[in-house]
Order: structure tokens, then C-alpha cells, then sequence
């Protein structure tokens, strides 16, 4: 496993300048509010507020010559809305993202500038999945939505996407669905061989709680460390802990047979930083896994304004057009 201060090339050694600027950023954070999922009506309020911000959403897409697509997808029985951003010449690959938001607030458009940078620098098309949110709709049923959205973009019939390599990318509860997702398409293995990279930020991999989470502490950023656990088993209330652990719903306990090659990454700070460090030790037994944990870094450091931030997106990059030219020289 690799850590971001021993990385044997120095490609994340995190310079004394660069702790700095991630502790004085902390600092502000430290005093916005923690995230907290203690009822519906809370998410629904900060969703507004989201949508709101999007306004103009389109205009800003086209100050980089790109536009989005909204195509929707039947499944099962649902109208499923699909984010389709693609490059200006010829994809050379697939991404297909899972927002975060805690499955209960966000968008498939919130991650328009990360999907962007993603679309210019490695010349693929970004689908990004926008499926129900738990405030209104069961775990199970959002996971069916990602499945859903992966069956549509893996199908061989698919003209646009066939024979194009196909990258995961998930971000904290949309990393849970992104793991659970290749976890349910093991039903179908010629779907999941297509998958040619998993990119998965702070993910949420075991629904009881790894040791960071349980022992969280009040100061924990970003997050409501103290209320995390309670928080996890909101989303299955009739489930007991034996049951919240069964894959895929924890995908920490899945079967990684034929899984593809993974990036990861957590943050020194994260109350979720053992579901990453746990759930890549598991993974590596299957296929070669990539993991950094970042130091004086909390959770959704990527959204941050620091160089530190920075350089691990342009790493991520980098890593999908490797992942990208290795299996178009396979075919």
C-alpha cells in the first residue's frame, strides 16, 4: 500500500508549503458546519439550495466548447436521467461517474468541472448517473439505478460506447455505489471485463462502520464524526448489522474476482479513512490497486482550493488515459 509521504518516485511526498496550505484550509473548515443526516427534511433543504447554485450550468459548459446531454434510461420501471458530456473529436473511452452527496443530496450536474477536465485532458465521454436519493427511495432501489446505468453504458449493442474502455469513478457515497455496482454486474462477467478502471475517492465500503468511524471525534471535518454511525444505519432502518454487512450493500465484503485496477484515495483526517485502506487491502488480492492516503487531508479534500488537491485530480487523470491506452493495446 502506498502512502502520500512514501511513495518511492516523490510524486505525492506532501511538501511542508503544501501541509501548510492544507492546515490553513482546515482551520476555516473547521468552523462551517459538520455534515449531518439526522432526518429528510435537512437534505432536501441543502438540494434546493444546490439547484439553485446550477443555474447557468449549461453556459458555463460552453465557455469550454462542451455541452451536456440529458438522455433517460428505463429501468425497472424508473425513468433514470443520464449526464452525457462528451469531447469535442473522438472518445477514446468511457467514464462513468457516481456523484456523492451522502445518497441523499446531489446531482449528476455537480460534478460538471471534475467531469470537464476529465472530458478535455483524457478525451472520453463522461456519463454521469443521476439516481434517486435516499431521502425518498430505499437503498436498494439507488443501487439499482447505478446498476442500471452501468448495464445501458457496458451493452454491446450500445453503438456509441461499444468496444470503448470503461472507467468507474466514485466519490464517498457514490464510491459505495461504484463498488457495489461492480459487485452486481459479477451477474454478467462479460459486462464487467469492459471495465478497464475503478477511481474511487473516501469511499463509504461497510454500512456497520470501520474502526475510523466508530472512533471519530467531535472535531472531525467536513463530516459529523460522533453521528456517523447512527447516520449509516438511517439508510437501512429494518436491517441489523449482520445484514448491513452482506455485499453488495458493504461492498468491503465482496468477492473481487475479476475486479479491474483501482486508484484510491482517502484523507489522513476522514472518519472513512479505514473503509479506503481495508477495502484496497481486500481488493489487491484480486487486481492491482493504487491507494494514497493523504496527510493533514479530511473528507472531500478534492474539492478544495490547494496544489495538494490539485495534483491528485491531475494524477487521477493521468491514471485514466494510462488505463485508457493499455486496454486499447490490448484490443
Amino acid at each position: 500500500m502506498l502512502n502520500a509521504q512514501q511513495d518511492a518516485d516523490g510524486a505525492w511526498f506532501a511538501s511542508e508549503q503544501e501541509l501548510l496550505q492544507v492546515r490553513n484550509f482546515n482551520k476555516k473548515l473547521a468552523w462551517l458546519p459538520r455534515f449531518k443526516i439526522r432526518n429528510r427534511v435537512t437534505p432536501r433543504v441543502i438540494q434546493a439550495l444546490l439547484l439553485a447554485s446550477q443555474i447557468g450550468g449549461a453556459a458555463r459548459l460552453l465557455k469550454h466548447g462542451l455541452t451536456a446531454e440529458c438522455t433517460v434510461i428505463a429501468a425497472g420501471g424508473v425513468n433514470l436521467p443520464l449526464r452525457i458530456i462528451r469531447p469535442t473529436g473522438q472518445s477514446q473511452g468511457v467514464v462513468l461517474d457516481f456523484h456523492g452527496g451522502g445518497w441523499v443530496i446531489g446531482n449528476a450536474q455537480m460534478n460538471d468541472a471534475f467531469n470537464v477536465a476529465m472530458v478535455k485532458t483524457c478525451n472520453v465521454t463522461v456519463v454521469s448517473v443521476d439516481y434517486r436519493l435516499a431521502v425518498s427511495t430505499p437503498i436498494e432501489g439507488v443501487m439499482a439505478d447505478c446498476l442500471a446505468a452501468a448495464r445501458w453504458v457496458l451493452a454491446s449493442d450500445h453503438a456509441e460506447f461499444a468496444g470503448l474502455p470503461v472507467i468507474v469513478v466514485g466519490e464517498s457515497a457514490g464510491a459505495h455505489l461504484a463498488a457495489a455496482t461492480l459487485l452486481a454486474l459479477k451477474q454478467w462477467p462479460d459486462l464487467l471485463q469492459r471495465v478497464s478502471g475503478a477511481l474511487l475517492y473516501y469511499g463509504v465500503y461497510d454500512l456497520t462502520g470501520t474502526p475510523s468511524v466508530h472512533n471519530a471525534p467531535p472535531q472531525t471535518l467536513v463530516l459529523d464524526g460522533p453521528g456517523m454511525v447512527d447516520a449509516l444505519r438511517l439508510l437501512t432502518p429494518e436491517l441489523n448489522d449482520e445484514q448491513r454487512r452482506q455485499p453488495p450493500l458493504s461492498p468491503l465484503y465482496g468477492d473481487f474476482t475479476g475486479f479491474p485496477p483501482a486508484l484510491m484515495f482517502a484523507g489522513e483526517l476522514d472518519p472513512l479513512r479505514d473503509d479506503t485502506v481495508q477495502m484496497a487491502e481486500r481488493w489487491q488480492s484480486a487486481a492491482p490497486v493504487e491507494v494514497h492516503v493523504l496527510p493533514a487531508s479530511p473528507h472531500g479534500f478534492i474539492h478544495f482550493p490547494t496544489p495538494f488537491a490539485e495534483r491528485v485530480l491531475t494524477h487521477s487523470r493521468a491514471w485514466i488515459s494510462a488505463r485508457i491506452d493499455a486496454a486499447t493495446r490490448r484490443s
